[in-house]
């Protein structure tokens, strides 16, 4: 029986196809589309040096290591020079940290291939005595690097007081001894000492802009002064209340030494009842007068009954922070003896009202800025001429609402009308928190 053959579809204009035929079709159809695919695949594979350079410095590290897998030509690029420039260690114990940590491979590898790349380098390390162990082995490595920036930071207490001091200091100087051309030196908290920063001059004079070693007990007034005489490029310096001497504020006031930008330091009582030194009012006079412009930041943590030795005369504080309490006597002292003054925070001071020493710090005090006060008590008819006084140059005005009291002229529902006003901006009191 013979088959009848159908009507033709509509829109079939060509015989039907073999399989073969309808296949090279296809291809030849989609061929344009794989093309493409291919190139794209290419022109990622080939992105140019310093293309690829540009991505891998917006990526965290864990990233970048997973994009170094992904072609020959990314894993060259996450070997760059100029990717292993600036690197921060992160060094803790998983058993008693929750911080992430570099992975030990990575340290190796870094040693390995890229301890000669390093210019910018930070330590930081949590309260273990292993973690800042650690630091300094890979410090005692760093034979082939000049760094230009050097930062240990305990996150935690200060685990480089731990390790054994001879270690701290031979890491220590083989970085001092290799650099050369050290710029920056964050410190705090070391068992760095006179012999050591000898080492440091020697080799780094020329170039060394700032250091910060506040909590160094093995440092000598003598060997601060060493630093000053002969780094005449010292622009920041942080360090505690019993190096500083009259001779170092000539040293830094000298016509060879730059103009002082920053200085911090810290006033700390170990005990109660400890005696501290006082400095000249010519001493700091030589000193605005070298540097017109410098900043003075004081931390203060001291007991009510240490603080004789202070702000008996002028001094160009421009940054005053109380970490205690801090009695009326003192602050009315500082309303008169610190005309520099920028910005002033006291943590604490009782239950006596400041209202005449802030009018003074108010009056006296013309550049303040900047003031914060926690547990204190201020009536608001004295913080409303406080803030008037002041005007609209108090850029910041942190004041807890428990500080202020209600009087006859003002109710804390009042209040922030009346000092908004005089700010030209929305102001309200602090609040504790409930939770």
């Amino acid at each position: 029986m013979k088959r009848i053959k159908g009507p033709k579809e509509e829109g079939s204009g060509s015989p039907s196809m073999s399989p073969p035929e309808a296949r090279k079709k296809i291809q030849k159809q989609s061929s344009p589309l794989l093309e493409a695919g291919a190139s794209l695949d290419a022109n990622w594979a080939r992105l140019p040096q310093e293309l690829l350079l540009h991505i891998f410095q917006y990526l965290p590290l864990l990233d970048r290591a997973f994009a170094s897998q992904v072609c020959r030509g990314w894993n060259q690029a996450f070997h760059m020079p100029e990717l292993w420039r600036c690197f921060e260690f992160e060094l803790n114990q998983p058993a008693s940290s929750y911080l992430k940590a570099t992975h030990p491979d990575l340290i190796k590898q870094i040693i390995k291939r890229h301890s000669n790349h390093l210019q910018y380098v930070s330590f930081k390390v949590d309260s273990s005595t292993e973690s800042a162990e650690a630091a300094c082995d890979i410090l005692s490595q760093l034979v082939n690097c000049s760094l230009k920036t050097l930062g240990l930071i305990s996150t935690a207490r200060p685990s480089f007081m731990e390790v054994p001091k001879s270690h701290f200091i031979s890491a220590l100087t083989v970085v001092f001894v290799n650099s050369k051309s050290l710029s920056s030196l964050k410190i705090d908290d070391t068992p760095v000492d006179d012999p050591s920063l000898k080492v440091l001059v020697a080799n780094n004079s020329d170039t060394l802009k700032l250091l910060k070693m506040s909590s160094c007990p093995h440092v000598s007034p003598a060997g601060i002064l060493c630093v000053a005489d002969q780094c005449h490029g010292l622009r920041e310096l942080a360090l505690n209340y019993h190096l500083l001497s009259d001779e170092l504020l000539l040293a830094l006031s000298s016509e060879k030494h730059v103009h002082l930008e920053h200085l911090r330091i810290d006033v700390v009582s170990e005990n109660p009842g400890q005696h501290f030194h006082s400095i000249k009012k010519s001493s700091w006079d030589a000193m605005v007068r070298h540097s017109p412009k410098f900043n003075l930041v004081m931390y203060f943590f001291l007991y009510e009954d240490e603080f004789g030795p202070f702000f008996n005369d002028e001094i160009p504080v421009t940054h005053l922070y109380f970490g205690r309490s801090v009695s009326k006597e003192v602050l009315g002292r500082v309303g008169l003896h610190c005309p520099r003054l920028v910005e002033l925070v006291v943590c604490a001071n009782g239950l006596r009202p400041l209202d005449e020493e802030l009018i003074r710090i108010a009056k006296r005090c013309t550049q303040l800025s900047a003031i914060g006060l926690g547990e204190c008590e201020v009536s608001c008819s004295a913080f409303v001429e406080f803030v008037k006084m002041c005007g609209r140059r108090l850029s910041q005005l942190s004041i807890m609402e428990e500080v202020l009291i209600p009087d006859h002229k003002y109710s804390l529902d009042e209040i922030h009308w009346e000092v908004s006003k005089h700010l030209g901006r929305v102001w309200f009191p602090d609040m504790m928190p409930t939770w």
